[in-house]
């Protein structure tokens, strides 16, 4: 009896190991996705920035000083 004990546990023990290996595999594959999608959603919001618009032609001394006294 005691050799069927230790085969008993020797197996739950493997049949445990084995289901945490799959629960670990499938937390990392839905990780794993999870980032794919932020990144895809990222990409999208800055490809949905709007250009910068020109900004026209100014004198060369705008923008030189700071008026302290104001």
């Amino acid at each position: 009896m005691e050799d069927n004990m230790d085969v008993s546990s020797i197996a739950q023990a493997a049949t445990t190991i084995a289901e945490t290996g799959n629960k670990q595999a499938v937390g990392i594959a839905v990780l794993k996705k999870a980032q794919d999608i932020q990144a895809s959603s990222a990409n999208a919001l800055i490809e949905a920035i709007p250009p910068v618009p020109s900004s026209p032609r100014l004198p060369a001394h705008l923008g030189n000083t700071i008026n302290t006294t104001a």
